[in-house]
Parts: structure tokens; C-alpha cells; sequence
């Protein structure tokens, strides 16, 4: 893990990899419980049975934005961003979904500093990440994340 408590720490790291997140478990009641969340209970996501029998993939499949929204747990895994004010998830770039996490498959956040710029006392980094599916080729999506960090002087 990265330990980063400096705007010119970050800096360092410009154009390379910051590391690997360890791997995290889609369950059926992660799924579950997005779904309760964010009231999308569509079939592929949430009828196990249906899905199995009736579905594309053979069994349900997590929500696209449930993977998403793992990316500052997992983010936190790879590096440790210490001296911090705030810190704010500002904006995703170019993203696309690669294909589907099927319920109980391993995923993993692989993250690099695309960009760093300093906005008057305010990092913004632009981190390019892909979360891999552990046995597949194809990642379940890649992009561009944005994040602000406010660091204590």
C-alpha cells in the first residue's frame, strides 16, 4: 500500500501504477441489498432462479453501478491518503462496462495516476482504473475516475 500525505507525494506517481486492491466477493445479499437501495430489482440482478434457468449469464448478475460504487473501498486498499482536509469523488470519465460480474465472482481495483494538477491549494487526480474479474480477460469496466483532495498544509 501507498502512504501519500502531500500534493507533491502524489506528484511522484504521475504516469504509473499505484497497485492492486485485494479481491472482493459479489455476494447475492450485496446484490440484494443495492437493489433495495437504489430500488432497481430487475430480474438479472435479483431472481436467482430465473436467472439461472432463464437468463443469459446462468445465475444473476450484480449491477453495473453496484461495482462502481465499490471503487473508494477499494480504492483504499491501494493507497492511503493521509494529511487530508476532505477529500471529494469528483467525477467519472470515459468509463465502459467489458462485460458482466456474475453473483459470487472475485473483483479487484487496479489503479494508475493518469493526471495530478494543483487548483490553488487542491489536488485533482484523474486515476485511469479497470476492476478485474479474477479468471477473465476482460475487465467488468475501465475508465477514468476524478478525485479531490484537500491536504492540510
Amino acid at each position: 500500500m501507498q502512504i501519500i500525505t502531500s500534493h507533491a507525494e502524489f506528484e511522484q506517481h504521475l504516469g504509473k501504477a499505484l497497485g492492486v486492491s485485494s479481491w472482493h466477493t459479489i455476494t447475492q445479499e450485496q446484490i440484494n441489498k443495492f437493489a433495495d437501495a437504489t430500488l432497481d430489482y430487475q430480474w438479472i440482478h435479483t431472481d436467482e432462479e430465473k436467472a439461472k434457468n432463464e437468463g443469459p449469464f446462468g445465475s444473476t448478475i450484480a449491477h453495473g453501478y453496484l461495482t462502481l460504487s465499490l471503487i473508494p473501498y477499494l480504492w483504499k486498499e491501494i493507497v492511503d491518503i493521509q494529511k487530508l482536509k476532505m477529500e471529494i469523488n469528483y467525477g467519472i470519465e470515459s468509463l465502459r462496462f467489458a462485460q458482466p460480474v456474475l453473483v459470487n465472482a472475485k473483483i479487484r481495483l487496479k489503479a494508475k495516476l493518469a493526471s495530478i494538477v494543483n487548483l490553488r491549494g487542491v489536488t485533482k487526480v484523474h486515476m485511469a482504473i479497470e476492476m478485474e474479474i479474477e479468471g477473465q480477460k476482460k475487465p467488468a469496466f475501465s475508465g477514468e475516475v476524478v478525485f479531490l483532495y484537500h491536504f492540510i498544509s
